[in-house]
């Protein structure tokens, strides 16, 4: 399939995504960038609702960088054990709070390349950050986006950063924010990695998984 064909197909799913999920936004809760980012370190290897659970509090006994590192470290892994791997996360919010305090007047950096400084974050949170806190152009890419860019035919790749650039070929920048959050939403509420729904999946038709007729030739 031609580069210009594979493009018309991407939109044609990504619109399909869009007229089931109008109103998509990112799971975590949060009310500010600086939230926003901490909340996205700890969602690696965890749910965002469990996440949203231990910010529920853990937003209110710090609300800005000098608190994470106003106390010690074993104090912050207890506030967000659940989260597992809280040691790393703990070191990495602290580092990033301190980055932020020493290098950004304590307020987070809106130039992705400056995100990805930061201690703890890599170009998912960054992705994350600048594309729901900012408004810039990003895409996000987590397990959903890993597996149903693959189950579409977009790419053949489990690596992270060759799924975003691959999708950023593929889609206008207008929907590059929004294109995250329309595979995360459709992989948590209709394809499951063990038992999608295909017959109730809006974009069966086009899928490979489900109709082989579909698959994108050529992919990358």
């Amino acid at each position: 399939m031609a580069e210009k064909q594979e493009k018309a197909f991407a939109k044609k799913v990504f619109d399909k995504l869009a007229t089931v999920y109008p109103e998509v936004h990112p799971a975590l809760e949060y009310t500010t960038a600086f939230q926003l980012l901490i909340a996205t370190i700890l969602s690696a290897q965890c749910t965002d609702a469990r996440v949203n659970i231990v910010t529920e509090t853990l937003f209110k006994k710090y609300k800005k960088p000098q608190d994470y590192i106003s106390v010690a470290q074993e104090e912050l892994e207890k506030d967000i054990f659940s989260t597992g791997f809280y040691r790393m996360k703990a070191k990495n919010i602290q580092g990033c709070c301190k980055s932020l305090i020493e290098n950004y007047n304590g307020k987070v950096p809106k130039d992705f390349d400056e995100l990805v400084k930061l201690p703890g974050v890599g170009r998912k949170t960054a992705s994350v950050v600048a594309g729901n806190a900012f408004g810039i152009p990003a895409i996000a890419v987590d397990t959903h986006v890993i597996r149903l860019s693959n189950l579409l035919g977009f790419i053949d790749s489990k690596d992270q950063t060759k799924i975003e650039f691959r999708l950023k070929e593929l889609l206008p920048e207008s929907y590059w924010v929004n294109s995250s959050h329309w595979l995360a939403t459709h992989g948590r509420e209709v394809c499951f990695a063990r038992h999608p729904q295909c017959h109730e999946c809006v974009i069966a038709k086009l899928c490979p998984s489900f109709n082989p007729q579909s698959n994108m030739k050529g992919k990358k």
